[in-house]
């Protein structure tokens, strides 16, 4: 094959070329497996001595990859690193990046609310995978200067990908600049391939860490897709269409993977398909309310205005907050119920579809919630119903308040007529700063707590309608009077 040979000239041109490192980003998919097998091969010819930089593997899981794919990862991983060491290869190979408890995909729905991220709303890709293997680049950029980051993307596979390609390419080398990290420069070594030759080169010959890529392509023939790309950037293309990546991935309207996967023998996974569409629903304009708070996080009611090309108001539209904390309860439950049905279903490996450290962080996010603190601490109480266990659960100083408070709060509230959920973060307020020897802000906390509307959700929202209209029409009467003092310069003008 014509291609692999000059990309294999090409790592082997680059790579001696200079000092800088090499970060190759694994995805687990054809793609990167190609790229890492002709690293391998490359290096492999090399005498021992002209091996003189390393080679760093590195790959993200978002933690809500499909199980599938991870196996393969996992198990891909571990058989390079291996191999690495047994033919004196200055290849290391990272464990995967993960994002921070706090950004992963369950603390920021079912924590924090934040609804089923969709096209125009896509809030996972920079939290879950561009920001943790950005700072696994940055980390080696600290620690050698710069460093060149090898992807198997190519240009055929989207035009997208190719005008990324091209528009970064540096002139006259086989390397572009990284669009947001500094020092950071890009190699794609099989840019100018087809699938085909991928396939082709894949099935060669037995891959240098062992075992062939039948499991691979037995997936991809499963699936109906191809992989998602490791993202290192904003630029670089996330998952669409019938790519498989993340399980509960909501930017498509129908994950044909999973279908795909599912058709082929995989029926363990139609409650994580099921779960899926079900978050996939909560995305229907017409039934957004049903999920989601009326209020925004910080307590505000959006009320957003559509406006003709002169300024004039055409439609007014409430725009919903987070989940509201009963839903997230709801999905929380249903997660663990899948995660327990899916172990019992599954005939290979058990999979955790959502960490304890994640239920921890949403113990939190959920008790100090913004609107709604959940005082009962229901995520032991979940977790207990849905497994009948008694695990042991972390006990935080911030948890001064309990279910028992809440009920008597609810009871008060409900006769004296007062929001409950006001009281709640009121008595929170004065707590927090039981400690402080100077109280000079509390005043402040407890003035924006106040100005909040805390009206049921039915009047909040009319009333912040009214207020909207009146602001839009004394613009609208502002614009006028521009206007009107315009036509009576011009006027002025003409006669003079």
């Amino acid at each position: 094959m014509d291609c692999v040979i000059t990309s294999k000239q090409d790592v082997l041109a680059i790579y001696k070329d200079d000092v800088r490192p090499w970060v190759i980003g694994f995805s687990g998919g054809k793609d990167s497996t190609a790229v890492c097998r002709l690293v391998f091969e490359a290096l492999a010819e090399l005498p021992p001595k002209e091996r003189t930089k390393p080679v760093f593997i590195v790959s993200s899981d978002t933690l809500v990859e499909t199980p599938l794919v991870v196996n393969i990862i996992k198990d891909a991983l571990a058989k390079m690193r291996q191999a690495a060491v047994e033919l004196g290869l200055p290849i290391h190979v990272a464990a995967p990046v993960t994002p921070k408890v706090s950004e992963t995909f369950w603390v920021n729905l079912i924590g924090k609310g934040y609804p089923a991220p969709t096209r125009q709303f896509r809030w996972c890709t920079e939290r879950m995978k561009i920001d943790p293997t950005s700072e696994f680049i940055l980390d080696k950029v600290a620690a050698y200067g710069e460093v060149v980051v090898v992807l198997g993307s190519r240009i055929e596979e989207s035009s997208s990908r190719a005008q990324v390609i091209r528009k970064h390419r540096m002139e006259g080398s086989r390397l572009g600049r990284h669009t947001s990290l500094p020092n950071a420069y890009v190699f794609t070594p099989i840019d100018q391939w087809s699938a085909d030759d991928v396939w082709e080169y894949l099935f060669s010959g037995p891959a240098p860490w062992g075992g062939d890529h039948q499991e691979l392509f037995d997936l991809y023939k499963g699936s109906n897709g191809g992989e998602c790309p490791l993202v290192i950037d904003t630029s670089t293309p996330s998952c669409g269409n019938s790519r498989f990546g993340c399980w509960v991935c909501t930017v498509v309207t129908k994950d044909r993977a999973m279908d795909g996967l599912i058709e082929t023998g995989n029926t363990w996974m139609i409650p994580l398909r099921d779960f899926r569409n079900e978050l996939y629903a909560t995305t229907d304009p017409s039934r957004k309310h049903e999920f989601r708070s009326a209020r925004r996080r910080d307590g505000s009611v959006t009320i957003s205005i559509r406006r003709d090309d002169h300024g004039n108001a055409l439609q007014e539209k409430h725009v919903p907050g987070p989940y509201k904390l009963e839903y997230r309860k709801y999905l929380l439950r249903q997660l663990l119920a899948n995660q327990k049905l899916v172990n019992e279903t599954n005939p290979g490996e058990l999979y955790e579809l959502i960490t304890r450290p994640e239920l921890e962080q949403i113990r939190v996010e959920w008790r100090t919630d913004p609107n709604e603190p959940d005082w009962e601490d229901s995520v032991p109480t979940i977790y207990r119903e849905v497994f009948g266990d008694a695990e042991r659960w972390h006990v935080n100083d911030d948890f001064i308040f309990n279910g028992n408070d809440a009920a008597l709060i609810a009871q008060l509230c409900s006769e004296k007529r007062l929001p409950k959920q006001l009281l709640m973060k009121l008595l929170e307020l004065e707590v927090s700063y039981g400690g402080h020897a100077r109280r000079s802000n509390l005043q402040k906390d407890m003035a924006d707590l106040l100005s909040r509307d805390w009206a049921d959700d039915d009047q909040a929202i009319s009333s912040q309608s009214d207020w909207v209209k009146r602001i839009s029409s004394y613009d609208t009467q502002e614009q006028e009077l521009h206007k009107r003092y315009a036509d009576i310069g011009k006027v002025i003008g003409d006669a003079s």
